[in-house]
This record gives structure tokens, sequence and C-alpha cells, in this order.
């Protein structure tokens, strides 16, 4: 496909079109509830634990509609959420079981971190985005547009906690932010489908150098893939050689892209319930955080759980060669484990 020529899928939508829409908005029925009971108990009676297969979670009617997540994620919106776990009703260790065992119906989880998380914990740390290994979601600051930094195909949360005040859900479609760009500012375009330097930020596998390069949006087998990151991998790659940083016209894109999906014209505003999951395509869909106040006891504190999902095989789209050098490291299990130093 021809950069800067505009992008008609379902895909490319505009927020205020499907605020409300059921399209993405998926409510569990009575039958899909008790199934999700039944398949808990037995794990619990069986004393198995994370992780486990989609045989230890058996889920023969909601199991169908979880696998028509594949198309739209894929082909139409890029997100979906399921609403209707009672949160009330079971323990965190539970709502753990639950969502993991959801989650691998979809796709295979791979690991998120240094600390070999499979399942990731989404909560404030007290940690300081000026410390170069830390991540964005260890903090309660504002989080930029962006996609998750290795391009798995689906990034999961469960919403265990909400916060006090604040942490709302925004999502935007990258393939509307392609098609504003290729209209107001072609000349930015260009830039955006070039390499970028990035700083792995403390999580490069072993023997990769600390920074890499990739393009924020490119076209393969008639699919527009972006790879929109959070700016602080821009930023802080400076570390390893002040040659990487970014330049002017990069920072301009950059800057545009965040101000594009900040409009209210095309973002989408998701308030998440406690219990909710969402799924979102993290080829195609950028999401972000407004920053939030906590409660004071730590037991009530702002908490979500999130998981990052490689699609079976015949499911995942063909991605360009620069982006198959990362997706090579979703295929041997995420970012690998390191000790603590």
């Amino acid at each position: 496909m021809e950069i800067g020529k505009v992008v008609s899928e379902r895909a490319a939508w505009v927020g205020p079109d499907i605020q409300g829409s059921n399209e993405w908005l998926l409510h569990l029925n009575k039958e899909e509830l008790v199934e999700i009971d039944i398949a808990l108990n037995k794990l619990k009676e069986d004393n198995i634990k994370i992780p486990f297969s989609v045989n230890d979670f058996k889920l023969p009617i909601l199991s169908k509609k979880i696998h028509s997540f594949y198309d739209i994620l894929e082909n139409r919106l890029g997100f979906v959420l399921i609403r209707g776990i009672d949160r009330e009703k079971y323990s965190d260790d539970d709502c753990e079981l639950i969502y993991w065992g959801i989650g691998v119906h979809l796709g295979t989880p791979v690991s998120q971190n240094t600390r070999g998380h499979l399942l990731g914990h989404v909560t404030d740390e007290g940690k300081s985005i000026s410390d170069p290994t830390t991540r964005m979601y260890q903090t309660k600051l504002k989080m930029d547009f962006h996609s998750d930094q290795l391009p798995v195909d689906v990034v999961g949360l469960f919403c265990q906690r909400k916060a006090k005040k604040g942490g709302a859900s925004f999502l935007v479609s990258a393939l509307t932010i392609h098609n504003v760009l290729s209209q107001e500012r072609p000349d930015l375009v260009e830039i955006l489908h070039q390499p970028f330097n990035l700083d792995w930020r403390g999580e490069n596998p072993e023997g990769e150098k600390p920074w890499y390069t990739c393009p924020m949006f490119s076209f393969h087998d008639g699919k527009l893939t972006s790879r929109i990151t959070s700016r602080a991998f821009f930023e802080s790659v400076t570390r390893h050689g002040e040659d990487l940083a970014l330049s002017d016209k990069q920072r301009e894109a950059l800057d545009i892209v965040q101000e594009i999906s900040e409009r209210e014209s095309l973002r989408l505003s998701m308030g998440f319930q406690e219990g909710d999951i969402q799924f979102i395509n993290n080829h195609q869909i950028l999401h972000a955080r407004e920053d939030y106040e906590d409660h004071d006891d730590p037991k009530l504190k702002r908490h979500l759980l999130r998981m990052w999902l490689s699609f079976p095989k015949e499911h995942r789209r063909n991605l360009s060669p620069e982006l198959m050098e990362r997706y090579a490291f979703v295929e041997a299990g995420g970012i690998p484990k390191k000790d603590a130093a």
C-alpha cells in the first residue's frame, strides 16, 4: 500500500461514532458466568496454579465468544471490553485465575519484563520516570498514547480495583491517526515510516544491544501496523549515545501524533468498572491513561492485571521484515527474566 494513502478499514474509526456501541462492549450472560465458576472451582479443587493451559480451564460456551475476538481484534474495531464479572464475589487470587483462564483461550501469554511476569501488575510502585529502568505503568502519572514496546498481538487488562479519582483509559485508532496525518501533515508521514532509535530501558535480551531501531508505521501485506511507543523510550536512548537522539523532524512527528491522538473528536474514552477485561490489538490501537489519585489504604490502591498475548499462528498478521525482527522476541517468550542485581 502506498505511504500517505487513506486507509479505509473498519479499524479506522473515530471515537464519538462508536462510544456507546455494543460492537465492542460485550456482556457475559448467566450461562457464561456459571461456566467460569465451574472452571474456577475445578482449578482450586485440583490446586492448579498459574501458568496453566486451556485444558485446565474449560469454557465450552464462552470459548466460542472468545474465538470470535480474532476477527474483532484483527479485522474490525481492534478492541473489546468484557463486562459482567462480579468483582466483589471473588478474591484477588480468584480474579487472577479467571483472567488467566480467559486469556489463554485467546493466545499465549509472554513475559512482560525482566522479572519474568506473565501476569503483570499495573499499579503505582512509587517509582520515578527519571530512572531509565522505570516503566510508566509503575507510576500514577498520565500515560501518553502508545503501543506496548514489544509487538505482541494483544494487550489485555483486568480491572482489580479502580483509583480513588482519575485513571480513565483512552483508545485511538492508529489507522485514523495515519489518515489524519496524511491529510494535515503529509511531510511527517514519510518520517514516521523511517527507523527511530529507542531505549530498551534495561530490558534487552542477553546479547542484544541496549537500544534498537524501529519504524513507527509500516505497511505490509495490505495492513498498516503502528509501533508508536511511550516517549520515555525515545528520550532515554541518548544515555547510549547522543547520536541516537531524535531529530527535530522526528520529535515534531511524535508531538503531532500525540496532539492528534488527544483530540476528543477522534479518541474513545473507556471508564473501567471493577471486573472488566479489555483486550486491544497492539498493532493498530494506541492506548493512554489519565493520571490518578490513589486511596491511602494500600489494600484499596488502583490495581490492574495485564497480559501480553501472542495469537496462534493462523490468526497472526504478517509483519514487515523490520517488525518480524522484534516479533522474534515475542515468539521466544517475551522479555527474558534477569537475575536481580
